[in-house]
């Protein structure tokens, strides 16, 4: 199975970022993907006003959806990415969906708020409450995570206990000191706990690092994008995971219990 990440720098236009995203969903159709994931937090961003993403939200059944959504009925991809729904007056909730058939097919809602590096997610962000399920996509299982999410184990580890092959990551990974060394770090790091593919994509521009990465079960990096608009994308094999897991069985030898999660 043929799985993607594209990366691209979001604007303070909604419309022009839906073409954006439709734009790689096409491209990434038309070479035989099943499994595209693209940034979080789509809808908008502006370095000069960082409260744009809460104030654009828009509910899925939004013109940013659409558009969307009328690309997803003439492909066969699974199309992942997070936007921000409305929840109270001025507030929102930063929401992953899986978009197939020109419908979304799930969703989740992040769990752990990036409220860490002089930044403050909950400010005005409400988080989620609930592990999502899993993802059939193609022969592979897929565990849904959002970019912070990234630095908790507890949650990758959950996922592959319920039986992911691949965990898929939307991000805007913030730009600072050693964070691109962080995001690479963790990247292989829960690929190794959890024996999966990951398959991550990061907002590029002035303020978020870009690095998309797709990950193999040990901890290799597949492919790998730079700090500027790309899609890329390799060749997963459920086959693989199963034989890393047959080598290095670290769900199976684990000798501590998984802390109750939410």
């Amino acid at each position: 199975m043929w799985v993607a990440a594209g990366q691209f720098s979001v604007s303070a236009d909604w419309q022009a970022n839906a073409q954006e995203c439709v734009a790689l969903m096409r491209t990434a159709a038309e070479r035989g993907v099943s499994l595209l994931v693209l940034p979080e937090a789509l809808l908008a961003r502006d370095i000069a006003d960082p409260d744009l993403s809460v104030k654009s939200a828009q509910m899925l059944n939004g013109g940013f959806m659409q558009q969307l959504k009328a690309q997803s009925r003439q492909d066969n991809l699974t199309t992942i990415l997070t936007l921000h729904v409305p929840s109270t007056a001025g507030r929102a909730v930063n929401t992953l969906v899986a978009l197939r058939g020109g419908e979304v097919i799930a969703q989740y809602q992040k769990l752990h708020l990036y409220d860490a590096f002089n930044v403050q997610e909950s400010r005005l962000v409400d988080a989620g409450s609930v592990v999502p399920p899993l993802l059939e996509v193609g022969e592979m299982r897929a565990g849904l995570m959002t970019c912070y999410d990234l630095r908790f184990p507890e949650l990758a580890l959950s996922l592959a206990l319920q039986g992911a092959d691949l965990l898929v990551l939307p991000a805007a990974w913030v730009r600072g000191p050693l964070k691109e060394h962080h995001w690479s770090t963790l990247l292989a790091a829960r690929a190794l706990d959890t024996t999966c593919y990951i398959v991550a994509s990061g907002e590029c521009g002035s303020r978020n690092i870009g690095q998309s990465r797709i990950i193999d079960p040990l901890g290799v990096t597949l492919a790998g994008a730079g700090a500027t608009p790309q899609l890329i994308m390799t060749e997963v094999f459920q086959q693989q995971v199963q034989e890393v897991r047959a080598q290095l069985p670290v769900l199976t030898n684990r000798r501590f219990a998984l802390p109750q999660l939410l």
